[in-house]
Formats: structure tokens, C-alpha cells, sequence
């Protein structure tokens, strides 16, 4: 699968952004799917990700909401009340889940559980 993030830009603390992931292939819903961010001089980092569940880092629980549409094969990530603290370059991220001992398994929010990645899309937020 080929993902393409946008949405990305520079926006007032405060503000709001909307990214989005555009996935390739036939499957999306197969798919569990992720945000994860890198800030300058720091580790890429879990945001937040969804499959039958969703889930996200404490940073940004109740100001960030992932969401995903199946039928256009897109996952999106609603940033509110953005903070200095949340520029970063986002990354969109997917992972097949995988079915063993009579259960399906998804990725939830460790980097090395995704398999697929796409190319960033950087956030600023200015105080």
C-alpha cells in the first residue's frame, strides 16, 4: 500500500488543522491505520491510530480525533486547540492485520507494528 499525507501547515496556537492520508490498494479496511509525528532533535512518536478501535498518545487525548472513510480509502487526523508543542513533521502509517490463534491482531500504537509509511507533512504551530 502507498500512502500520501497532506494538510499539513503553519497555524496559530490555538488553531486547527486537518491532515489527510490517501491509501493505494484494494483493502483499506483491512488496514489498521496511524499518525505518528517527529519533532526536530526528537524520537518519531505514536499520535494516534484506528482500526476496530482507536487510540491515542495522552498528548493529545481530547484535542486530536482520527478518523477514516473506507469508501475513499482515507484516514484523517483533526488537530484542535494546537499548541508549539505539536509542530512536528506528522507521518501516516499503515499496517495489514494479521490473524492468528483464531483472532485478527492490529497494529495499535507502536512504530515497528507498522509496516507502511508515507512521506511526512509538516505541522507549525507559532505561540
Amino acid at each position: 500500500v502507498q500512502l500520501q499525507a497532506s494538510g499539513g501547515g503553519l497555524v496559530q496556537a490555538g488553531g486547527s488543522l486537518r491532515l489527510s492520508c490517501a491509501a493505494s490498494g484494494r483493502t483499506f479496511s483491512d488496514y489498521a491505520m496511524g499518525w505518528f509525528r517527529q519533532a526536530p532533535g526528537k524520537e518519531r512518536e505514536f499520535v494516534a491510530s484506528i482500526s476496530n478501535s482507536r487510540y491515542y498518545a495522552d498528548s493529545v487525548k481530547g484535542r486530536f480525533t482520527i478518523s477514516r472513510d473506507n469508501s475513499e480509502n482515507m484516514v484523517y487526523l483533526q488537530m484542535n486547540s494546537l499548541a508549539p508543542e505539536d509542530t512536528a513533521v506528522y507521518y501516516c502509517a499503515a499496517d495489514l492485520a494479521k490473524y492468528y490463534g483464531g483472532r485478527w491482531y492490529y497494529a495499535t500504537d507502536r512504530e515497528d507494528e507498522f509496516d507502511y509509511w508515507g512521506q511526512g507533512t509538516q505541522v507549525t504551530v507559532s505561540s
